[in-house]
């Protein structure tokens, strides 16, 4: 069993920057990958950052060369670093761990960009 608890999120304004944290407990060993995602109201969860235990890293889109996904294997912890953000940037962004066999989910916290 695997347990992901995110923290970071908030208010800011646009332009701004947050910092989203991952911290995983539990059997994390021999994991495929750990990401983020975000769902907005009225739209379906989408992928924003991956990263693969070989340490590649994937970004959607719209958020290139303004979100940055690291890990901290010392720490079991996954952090989204977001800069420029905007308003369409908002959602809530969940915290996601893949296995060969299964997915984990966090609570999501909530990330809000007013113009």
């Amino acid at each position: 069993q695997v347990q992901l608890v995110e923290s970071g999120g908030g208010l800011v304004q646009a332009g701004g920057s947050l910092r989203l944290s991952c911290a995983a407990s539990g059997s994390i060993f021999r994991f495929n990958a750990m990401g983020w995602f975000r769902q907005a109201p009225g739209k379906q969860r989408e992928l924003v950052a991956i990263i693969t235990s070989g340490g590649s890293r994937n970004y959607t889109d719209s958020v290139k060369g303004r979100f940055t996904i690291s890990g901290d294997s010392a720490k079991n912890t996954v952090n989204l670093q977001m800069n420029s953000l905007k308003p369409e940037d908002t959602a809530v962004y969940y915290c996601n761990a893949n296995f060969p066999s299964s997915d984990y989910w966090g609570q999501g916290t909530q990330v809000t960009v007013s113009s």
